[in-house]
């Protein structure tokens, strides 16, 4: 473990993996006792999904924007101040639970207001981790960020179901908002020795200058109209259908159990991704994208608790040989001045379909089906991933041969 370990000497780097470590907690706790909160308002399907939906079309609006921001101004200043706008709107949601106020409307506007906070941060968030470390240490800094942060979706995850079914959404809620306080103020603590931003220019002329870093390089786009897929239908069957499923089958304790037992997975790749280091990783973090599939075909034809938990476990471990395989490649390859743009893009495509999802996959449950929903968003994962896999582009990057590793 010493080489994962490596990145901790780095005093930033620290700090930065507990602010991700207390936002992922709290991000982990947000939406479960969210969706629960508007089951016990509602118990309409349609109302969670546009509650969720209305916190990704404010995120998608202003990704863009986001990451303009984060290559201008300090990355750990951005986050800061996310972080603390992000305590302010779980707390007032908080309130109105438990206070008896909480109604659609005024869910929506919060949601929206969080989804905006949430992309000013998400570029930053991404970009700001090749500051933090020497470029020899990129693959463990990355790893060991995301499986910290694992640590936290883990814990958030399973505590969130139990104050969920034990003291009610508006406690579970309350106890969020003090974690991305705790976020914040780790963000605070980042000093960067490394210049944190690029010269300024013209708003739209860094987006088009983004934008060109962004087209110019076949496997970026590709993956990413993969994942605009896969993020869409991830997001109705699991985030909104999930739930649903869950009430009438194992209850929300299981439901928070199974969210926990994906991020365990997670958690167990980090420290594979850290250790195996494919010359293709690109490749192989596209294909086994796959493995999402399963958990919404058993949500949809056998809710069997033990099983879902272990299809959830091996799903948590695909997305993270993805995830770390996909940050690599975009520090890489892509130059630091412009690394927040391109991942804007990347973040505006892979999101932009979100709240579609979202918004549609009640309705469709009712029309056709909770089982035939869940199938169909099943076949699609599988589908856009092997379209991916096609692409030359996607199957031949090589990982870049970094200086020998430092030695414990």
């Amino acid at each position: 473990m010493t080489t994962l370990r490596a990145p901790l000497r780095h005093h930033s780097f620290r700090w930065l993996a507990a602010g991700r470590t207390f936002g992922e907690f709290g991000n982990a706790v947000a939406p479960l006792a969210l969706a629960f909160a508007v089951i016990d308002l509602t118990g309409s399907a349609v109302d969670i999904g546009i509650v969720v939906g209305a916190r990704s079309v404010a995120s998608v609006l202003l990704l863009l924007f986001g990451g303009v921001l984060a290559d201008r101004l300090p990355r750990s200043v951005i986050l800061q101040g996310t972080e603390l706008a992000a305590t302010l709107t779980q707390a007032t949601i908080a309130a109105s639970v438990l206070c008896g106020f909480a109604s659609i409307p005024l869910l929506v506007g919060l949601s929206v207001v969080n989804g905006a906070v949430s992309a000013i941060s998400l570029p930053a968030a991404a970009s700001i981790t090749p500051l933090t470390v020497p470029a020899t240490l990129l693959t463990q800094a990355n790893a060991l960020v995301r499986l910290l942060s694992n640590t936290g979706r883990i814990a958030g995850a399973g505590l969130g179901g139990i104050l969920v079914s034990a003291v009610g959404p508006g406690w579970a809620l309350g106890g969020n908002a003090l974690l991305f306080l705790g976020s914040a103020l780790s963000y605070r603590r980042i000093r960067l020795d490394r210049r944190e931003r690029a010269t300024a220019s013209r708003p739209l002329a860094e987006l088009a200058e983004g934008w060109r870093e962004f087209r110019s390089r076949t496997w970026v786009w590709v993956v990413v109209v993969q994942f605009m897929v896969v993020n869409a239908v991830i997001a109705g069957g699991i985030a909104v259908l999930g739930p649903l499923v869950a009430d009438g089958t194992f209850g929300r304790s299981g439901w928070g159990f199974a969210l926990a037992a994906q991020t365990i997975g997670s958690l167990v790749g980090g420290i594979l991704v850290a250790r195996w280091q494919p010359r293709r990783a690109l490749f192989v973090g596209v294909a086994v994208i796959v493995l999402e599939a399963p958990p919404l075909l058993l949500l949809g034809h056998a809710p069997w608790l033990p099983l879902l938990l272990a299809a959830m476990f091996v799903s948590g471990l695909a997305i993270e040989q993805f995830v770390v395989a996909w940050d690599v490649s975009l520090q890489e390859n892509v130059p630091e001045d412009k690394l927040a743009r391109v991942y804007s893009y990347d973040m505006l495509g892979s999101f932009i379909a979100l709240p579609l999802g979202q918004m549609a996959a009640g309705p469709l449950a009712q029309h056709f089906g909770t089982s035939a929903t869940l199938t169909a968003c099943a076949v699609l994962v599988v589908a856009t991933t092997l379209l991916a896999l096609c692409s030359r582009e996607v199957r031949g990057l090589v990982r870049k041969t970094h200086a020998a590793a430092p030695t414990a």
